[in-house]
């Protein structure tokens, strides 16, 4: 398809990869069926199923097969992009099912797949046209081969629920009958094709019954942690305790006779594993492994040294501006009264649910992984890169994933580590390496760690003259992909607060307005975490204008709509938040609430929270209406789902952190890291209001001012504002 792009290459992996198949020839390979089952099963390639293109096969029955090429991690993506292709296709919805492709299947046909990432809220937003192109075209191949069948014009047939019906002659047929014929119909131009106008549809935009649940629901689901192949062996791994640090020996001997054949496993530089022949036994010789690590330099780095670090920039001369209008520096020496605050937020990490694991089978002439990815084109690069086989002999058995939150985006280092093992191991062993519980929070790649220096000038009347916004902290590209990075300048870590419009532009247009970042790294990896940058610079921003609106005398909601009259989108969500959440009105005793906004993935998104704060400290979030305008709303469930998400993520910010001490991070299991629980679950309300102009995304914008939302009503109850998160024993506060 001419109109897929490839966009946003985030690493070294996906960009070699992209190099590597500019010169493959094309195929031809069906989808691969993973729907509850394991093993060799996997590669069981579906027949029988005529197909009209890519992303569609109708099968004799009319049960329609729609592949699906992003990443299925709890989104609901898998069941949004079916609906957007039976949108177009008409067929019966009760009649869909759908299947996985992957990223050698595309290699093998030229890329028609197009982008296989997952990340940024992009699954949906960058996909939807041209799948709802391929399911348009579909239909028009079936229509075309039935009027071919009836010799009547195509243009005397309609189509409903995928049975096609000539009411002139009273005939009707149905799409499994003339799907053979139909496959063999020539292609329609696809950019020619005019789509339905989503206010009309009648498939996408309604409510549905997912595609991916039952399966979840009786247990049945085949996750890449359940993966069992014949002769399988299992590994356990241990990373070097301090990041940075190497691997200098281990005793093999002190384990030989351990039970299930423990082998001890260089596996790089920093990093040894025990191959057994069950998990359980291979992670206990782990355990009694001599290992001794020369943990270097890193090991004398503590949290207050990396605090001190941050905290460099807030002052510094090296930060670079995203916006610079008008004369900051003269609008806050002339204002009548400045307000100044500084903001933190600590490393967080991912805690997906499923451990960081992949199964591995090497041959002298291929090679696969089936395992949990946000990006199965950056896993297959890297299983030919490290594994030294061409793409053409690799395949990524893409699984559904137990939570990815970015984690199991660009950085591919647990797929990196299973072919490095497998490669010590006889040609043909599959080995499945399942990380522990404290491998996968000690070794993350974390939300960074960030502070921020808000400074804001009024006039006599209250009135917000000049605002500057200074951010510094680690930067995830310095990390994960330095060429992003031009003359020293990350405009990424300054997501929310850009300029430009689209994506994450900053709503409110004081006339003197500057927002910049100096970058201060750490030895501590660091990538997206649900949100990204956005969700600490929404923090910083809407609770310090709940701040400079307390020291104007007005009130946060009146003082924000003052700001935001160039920005009709950003003040639609926000007045859309208060009136369902009621602002301005009486609340129970005892109880304030706060109110934020914000604009992230290319959506506006509001909040109102309704909190209490006892004599104690203890906070109690009791209800949040969060407004959200994605501008095509393709599952009004799904996007209420993944607000409630977003809602509980957001809270887990206040509540946890991964800290460092010793080089090291000390929160490796749960005991040590707090995390929200059911009792904690405030009652959440959501409003959609798509304008049908734009295509946003869902999983990330709304956890942006979750968190401002409620720290602005904690300010409200206590008139202390609350400028670190997590939570602490110091603030006197805590999360009930």
């Amino acid at each position: 398809m001419n109109d897929m792009t490839v966009d946003n290459l985030q690493n070294p992996e996906r960009r070699d990869f992209i190099v590597k198949t500019a010169a493959v020839g094309g195929g031809l390979a069906l989808g691969f069926n993973l729907q509850g089952v394991s093993g060799d099963a996997l590669a069981q390639v579906t027949t029988g199923t005529p197909e009209l293109n890519a992303w569609v096969a109708i099968k004799p029955d009319d049960t329609v097969v729609i592949r699906i090429a992003r990443s299925e991690m709890g989104q609901g993506t898998l069941t949004g992009l079916a609906q957007l292709v039976a949108e177009e296709l008409d067929c019966d919805w009760n009649k869909v099912t759908t299947e996985h492709v992957f990223p050698g299947q595309s290699l093998a046909r030229k890329r028609v797949w197009g982008d296989m990432s997952t990340g940024g809220s992009r699954g949906i937003r960058t996909s939807q046209d041209y799948v709802r192109r391929a399911g348009a075209a579909a239909r028009m191949m079936l229509l075309q081969a039935a009027a071919n069948e009836m010799k009547v014009p195509v243009g005397e047939l309609t189509v409903d629920k995928g049975v096609i019906t000539h009411a002139g002659s009273n005939r009707s047929t149905t799409y499994g009958k003339v799907a053979e014929a139909a496959s063999k119909v020539a292609q329609p131009d696809l950019k020619a094709i005019k789509l339905r106008d989503p206010r009309q549809w009648k498939i996408a935009g309604k409510p549905v019954k997912r595609l991916d649940t039952g399966d979840k629901l009786d247990g049945s689901k085949i996750y890449a942690v359940d993966v069992k192949l014949p002769g399988m062996v299992h590994a356990a791994i241990k990373d070097c305790p301090v990041f940075g640090g190497t691997l200098k020996s281990f005793d093999q001997s002190k384990i030989a006779n351990l039970p299930g054949k423990p082998q001890a496993l260089r596996v790089n530089e920093t990093t040894v594993a025990v191959v057994a022949d069950t998990w359980w036994r291979a992670k206990k010789a782990l355990d009694l492994l001599p290992t001794v690590w020369d943990e270097g330099e890193n090991a004398k780095v503590s949290q207050a040294s990396i605090l001190k670090h941050i905290s460099t920039g807030l002052d510094s001369t090296d930060a670079f501006a995203d916006i610079n209008d008008g004369d900051v520096t003269a609008g806050l020496a002339g204002a009548v009264k400045r307000v100044q605050a500084t903001y933190a937020v600590p490393f967080i990490p991912h805690v997906c649910m499923e451990p960081m694991n992949a199964t591995v089978r090497l041959t002298a002439d291929k090679a696969e992984c089936w395992v949990a990815t946000q990006n199965a084109e950056a896993s297959m690069a890297t299983l030919s890169q490290t594994s030294g086989l061409p793409l053409t002999a690799c395949e990524i058995y893409k699984m559904d994933l137990g939570g990815g939150f970015g984690r199991r985006g660009g950085n591919q280092d647990f797929v990196r580590q299973a072919v490095q093992i497998a490669k010590q191991l006889p040609p043909g062993t599959p080995v499945k390496m399942l990380w522990t519980r404290e491998e996968d929070l000690g070794h993350d790649f974390y939300r960074p760690i960030q502070q921020a220096k808000m400074t804001a000038g009024l006039d006599a009347s209250g009135n917000l003259t000049a605002l500057n916004i200074r951010v510094t902290g680690q930067s995830i590209n310095a990390f994960a992909n330095p060429a992003a990075i031009k003359d020293g300048k990350d405009v990424r870590q300054l997501q929310g607060l850009w300029k430009a419009a689209g994506d994450a532009q900053f709503g409110y247009s004081p006339a003197n307005l500057r927002t910049e970042y100096a970058m201060r790294n750490t030895h501590v990896p660091v990538g997206p975490w649900r949100g990204v940058n956005t969700n600490h610079n929404g923090y910083f921003t809407e609770c310090f204008m709940d701040e400079v609106a307390k020291a104007a005398g007005k009130d946060p909601l009146e003082f924000r709509r003052g700001l935001l009259q160039k920005h009709p989108k950003h003040l639609a969500v926000l007045n859309a938040a208060a009136d369902k959440g009621k602002w301005g009105t009486p609340v129970p005793a005892g109880r304030h609430r706060g109110i934020a906004q914000f604009m992230g993935y290319g959506s506006y998104s509001a909040a109102v929270a309704e909190v209490s704060v006892s004599a104690k400290g203890d906070v109690k979030v009791h209800h949040m209406v969060l407004a959200t305008n994605c501008g095509h709303a393709v599952s009004v469930e799904q996007i209420a789902t993944q607000v409630q998400g977003g809602v509980v993520m957001g809270m887990s910010t206040l509540m946890s952190e991964s800290s460092v001490a010793n080089g090291r991070i000390k929160e490796t299991n749960f005991h040590l890291l707090a995390l929200p629980k059911i009792v904690h679950m405030p009652k959440v309300e959501t409003v959609i209001q798509p304008t049908f102009d734009f295509w946003g995304g869902v999983g990330e914008p709304t956890i942006c001012v979750v968190v401002p939302a409620i720290l602005n009503a904690v300010f409200a109850a206590t008139g202390k504002p609350v400028r670190s998160v997590p939570f602490t024993a110091a603030s006197g506060l805590r999360l009930v």
